[in-house]
């Protein structure tokens, strides 16, 4: 990224170093959603027209009748206290353990609780132990603190893996469905994972924006739930968890939330303080109207049974159109099918160019990887749009990469079968 300079700019100084590692693929399906005339596969959005209005309508006006003028001021930078004290009952419930307020952070959105975790825990060479393929803002959240990575192989036997956990600041981890492989993590795996944190004596991020997005039974205990089967006492533990409505009602709320032991919330809490001084209280407290209810779980009893049925649609259609070229599992819930090239020889970052091209989008998976290698996978998103837009974006994916393939071919001719991408030389 560079930012252009008029004859008068002189040589005023230029951005921060950290700017050019970034990426601006996160910009562009955004824009990109917002085009009629492109079908985007590549955003991590709910479906728009299933969004609440009249409930939100309701719950905005009970709030300011409710609350008044409070909501309109700036808050306490901990957040909205009536929110805190319902999210930490909800944690209590769902985990069985005793949390009160004083562990709980309402953030503007979880995203924001990803940057306060960077500012808190990470400086310039600490070392993340993460998921890889990783969520890209989180990788975008951390990037100005300039860490080094190293690999959460959820096998646990990774040469190194144990070092690793003893020198990093924490592990970072997207248990229940995966952003961006919708991988549904195994109880057995978070038990062993959070045996090994403790080992080490490090912190783990457990971030679960999708729980709520059951579209073939439930995930099971949390991490953190997990670690309060173990600890009677009130919440003193290693799990950082994030939560949010940004996935279960709207992303427009911005309410997001860290559940974390005290002296953790106390940390980010002054971070927070030099970030945003303090998140919108009326957000908040519309949040707080909608959550009393009940209503996320309602809500999820109207978005899971289309996200299951275009989550179908999706992979029903790569199946006829892809399949030549791409495998994917099924994903049991989230927002997300990870298509794995067969044939290392395709490029999803050229695959990419070619896509705008057909006007589709997905997102390539170079993001995902905090090396920047894994240059085989595609994200494709199937919250978003309807089966019939669905099955015309995979159709326009075919288009893209037969145009893609022919294009290789013909630019590497027939005399490099080790690069042939013709299915016979598709890796097993």
């Amino acid at each position: 990224m560079t930012i252009s300079k008029s004859p008068a700019a002189g040589n005023r100084p230029g951005c921060a170093q950290w700017l050019k590692t970034s990426n601006s693929i996160s910009q562009q399906f955004l824009a990109f959603g917002g085009r009629p005339d492109v079908v985007s596969l590549a955003g991590g959005l709910p479906a728009a027209e299933l969004y609440p209005l009249a409930a939100i309508q309701s719950a905005t006006q009970r709030a300011l009748e409710r609350h008044g003028p409070a909501v309109l001021e700036y808050g306490a930078i901990e957040g909205f206290p009536a929110l805190r004290r319902l999210i930490a009952a909800r944690i209590s419930a769902e985990t069985g353990g005793h949390f009160t307020p004083e562990n709980v952070l309402l953030t503007s959105g979880s995203m924001q609780g990803l940057d306060l975790i960077g500012k808190v825990l990470v400086d310039p060479g600490d070392l993340i132990v993460a998921q890889s393929p990783t969520y890209l803002g989180a990788l975008d959240a951390w990037r100005p603190r300039a860490p080094l990575y190293s690999k959460l192989d959820w096998d646990l036997r990774e040469p190194g893996f144990e070092d690793a956990l003893a020198r990093a600041k924490f592990v970072y981890s997207v248990p229940n469905y995966s952003n961006p492989t919708g991988v549904l993590v195994s109880q057995e795996r978070r038990a062993a994972l959070l045996d090994k944190v403790l080992t080490a004596g490090t912190w783990l991020v457990e971030d679960d924006p999708y729980r709520t997005i059951q579209l073939d039974g439930p995930p099971g205990h949390s991490i953190l739930g997990h670690y309060v089967a173990r600890h009677s006492r009130a919440y003193d533990g290693p799990v950082i968890y994030l939560g949010t409505v940004s996935k279960s009602l709207v992303p427009g709320l911005r309410v997001g939330w860290i559940v974390a032991e005290p002296g953790m919330i106390q940390a980010l809490t002054l971070a927070k303080q030099a970030t945003d001084l303090s998140s919108s209280m009326l957000t908040q407290a519309i949040t707080l109207e909608l959550l009393e209810q009940d209503f996320d779980s309602e809500h999820a009893k109207t978005i899971v049974p289309l996200y299951r049925e275009r989550r179908d649609a999706l992979c029903d259609e790569a199946a006829l159109r892809l399949g030549e070229w791409f495998e994917w599992e099924v994903p049991v819930g989230g927002m997300f099918v990870w298509m794995r090239a067969r044939n290392q020889a395709i490029d999803t970052d050229e695959l990419y160019r070619f896509a705008v091209e057909e006007k589709v989008a997905f997102v390539p998976s170079s993001v995902f990887d905090f090396t920047g290698q894994d240059r085989f996978a595609m994200r494709v998103n199937f919250t978003r749009s309807s089966p019939e837009v669905i099955t015309e974006g995979v159709r326009r994916l075919e288009r893209a990469i037969a145009t893609y393939v022919s294009s290789r071919a013909q630019l590497q001719g027939s005399n490099r079968p080790r690069d042939s991408l013709s299915p016979a030389a598709a890796a097993p």
